[in-house]
């Protein structure tokens, strides 16, 4: 019934970061092979037309820069590859590269045609809250990236009062919200959140059921809400979230189901 657009796939190796042991060259490339295939059919399967990809933020960075811009470079390959399913890409840097980071933000922008820069704090070994984050928001808003704000509540590093806190120091800059909606009490803080930063823009990842979103976006309106998944597609990904029947099935109108389900990802992503 509606052209679905998801916001919230991740591209890579979800355990690298774990430890163990790391890939050959071969073992690489058919990595690549199969992740694709394997999105590209849960997406089918599950009613996705397009999605825009992000990098995991669990890869690893022994070299520092040379590393995020590898992985920066690699999923705006991804993107073009299949730009009829990925038209955007999203981006990382990260806060402990410091003042290096401005020219990574600048190229993402102008050099890679990326539309957004992630970031996911439990991650990067920083608190939401850092200062480098404050200044990298201020140098992506002229640069015209919007801020991809992982904020799942029960890390300290990504509280949800520290999401207020970033989106309020820049009232005029439209951030995406990922995974706020991943537990009961941090749903109901979302809602708080919510009046304090009418900037936030929210995914329906992690969320349980739909119910409550359901109910946030008729209190603050269908376009503070997008359809999110969290995908990993390989070796993770089993199907689509369960939420997007749920979403369809709801009470809400088919102009207000339409918007969470495409049309305001669309607009804040700038996807024709």
């Amino acid at each position: 019934m509606f052209d679905v657009f998801d916001v919230h796939h991740h591209v890579g190796r979800a355990f690298d970061a774990l430890g163990g042991e790391l890939p050959s060259e071969e073992e690489l490339a058919r990595f690549a092979e199969v992740e694709l295939a394997d999105r590209l059919r849960i997406m089918d399967a599950g009613g996705v037309h397009q999605s825009m990809v992000i990098p995991g933020h669990g890869y690893l960075r022994p070299n520092g820069i040379a590393d995020t811009r590898a992985v920066n470079d690699g999923i705006a390959a991804y993107r073009d590859a299949t730009p009829d399913r990925f038209p955007v890409a999203c981006g990382i840097v990260e806060p402990s590269h410091g003042a290096v980071s401005f020219d990574e933000i600048d190229r993402c922008a102008t050099e890679l045609g990326l539309v957004a820069l992630s970031f996911h704090t439990r991650f990067q070994g920083v608190s939401l809250d850092s200062q480098w984050i404050h200044r990298y928001l201020e140098r992506m808003g002229r640069a015209g990236l919007v801020p991809v704000i992982h904020a799942m509540d029960d890390t300290p590093e990504e509280a949800l009062w520290k999401l207020a806190t970033l989106a309020r120091a820049f009232p005029d800059l439209e951030l995406l919200a990922l995974d706020a909606f991943g537990g009961f009490e941090a749903t109901r803080q979302c809602f708080h959140v919510a009046e304090l930063a009418p900037n936030i823009v929210w995914d329906t990842s992690l969320s349980y059921n739909f119910d409550f979103i359901e109910d946030f976006a008729r209190r603050f309106g269908a376009e503070r809400v997008v359809f999110g998944t969290d995908l990993y597609s390989h070796p993770v990904g089993r199907r689509i979230s369960h939420l997007l029947p749920q979403i369809e099935a709801s009470s809400l109108s088919d102009a207000d189901k339409a918007a969470i389900l495409g049309g305001n990802a669309r607009r804040l992503l700038k996807v024709s």
